[in-house]
């Protein structure tokens, strides 16, 4: 049972200092059943009891979720991992190359799972992952249980890469939010199935598919996944990640008082007429792209502008997940 008497009251969130101290109360408001947000090498997570279906729900009460998309479990270590969900030879390669790292992985969950049903959003799979940032592993041990942990900001809207980013989205909603800094990836974890037959990609993210490919040797699969079929991982509903500002890609001319996301050297014609302008990576830096995506959609929405006109990016390396994020925020809602 939760010690609701332990957790502050509604409208007071906590912001932990990222030492011991601040691990401890992390670790003992997660156990309390409290939802607390972390910092993984991607974005923050909104960290909750994966074990404790009341403490799920409050995870999806904060972030006002749906209730079908999965939430990922994050464990401190492999061997954590492998007790929740059964990994055949492509996931044990994965888990091998890139754990602790950004990437999680879907597979069969076991019959002793200790991942709650809603955290599966009702699935025989569970989507597991261990991070490698220090801070959030040392929570993760501390903790002693799988932590459920969405980015950690309201369903849709754009992911945090800082405390600050936590707070102006659920600030009163959480009990605490344990500050570890930026997050150096900035966009969230790759999310491959392996659930039988070839490995799917469900969602690009920190790593590559060209990593990933290098890895497996063996193509990943490439079917037409059911559209009418519930999320089988998270990340994955048509409108996700979306500023309050529309969002018009590919944009080579920019309209009065659109808000303007560059990438490189790119300056579009009608430029001087935005109402402000960030550049994603001057240099045409994929990996500085990705860590400053989320921050940069933030603070030009910050701006006020009904549009945000997004320059070409190119589409190979971690551009497919920016790409992908980006299709995410533009999508219809």
């Amino acid at each position: 049972m939760n010690d609701l008497a332990s957790i502050p009251a509604p409208g007071a969130t906590t912001q932990l200092s990222g030492d011991g101290a601040g691990v401890a109360e992390a670790a003992r408001l997660i156990r309390a059943g409290a939802c607390v947000a972390f910092p993984t090498e991607t974005v923050y997570g909104l960290g909750a009891d994966a074990t404790d279906a009341e403490a799920v729900a409050g995870i999806f009460a904060a972030k006002a979720r749906p209730r079908f998309n999965p939430l990922i479990a994050h464990l401190p270590d492999r061997a954590a991992a492998e007790a929740e969900g059964r990994f055949d030879a492509f996931a044990l390669r994965l888990a091998e190359a890139f754990w602790p790292g950004p990437l999680t992985l879907v597979v069969p969950a076991t019959g002793g799972t200790r991942v709650c049903d809603l955290a599966r959003a009702g699935l025989p799979s569970v989507a597991l992952r261990v991070p490698s940032n220090p801070l959030a592993r040392d929570l993760l041990a501390a903790v002693g249980r799988p932590v459920a942990a969405p980015s950690a900001n309201r369903s849709g809207r754009v992911s945090p890469t800082r405390a600050d980013h936590v707070l102006a989205d659920l600030d009163g909603r959480i009990a605490a939010v344990l500050d570890g800094g930026e997050t150096p990836v900035g966009v969230e974890s790759t999310v491959i199935a392996c659930l039988g037959g070839p490995p799917r990609l469900l969602r690009p993210g920190g790593i590559t598919r060209a990593a990933i490919l290098s890895v497996l040797g063996t193509a990943l699969d490439a079917s037409a996944p059911d559209a009418a079929a519930r999320p089988v991982g998270p990340g994955l509903l048509a409108s996700h990640y979306a500023p309050r500002a529309r969002l018009r890609l590919d944009a080579t001319a920019i309209e009065p008082d659109e808000a303007v996301l560059l990438f490189g050297a790119s300056r579009p014609a009608g430029i001087a007429q935005a109402r402000a302008v960030l550049n994603l990576s001057p240099r045409g830096d994929l990996a500085e792209a990705a860590a400053r995506l989320f921050a940069a959609l933030r603070a030009l929405d910050a701006s006020g502008a009904t549009t945000i006109a997004v320059s070409p990016i190119p589409a190979d390396g971690l551009g497919e997940a920016i790409l992908d994020r980006l299709g995410r925020a533009a999508a219809p809602r």
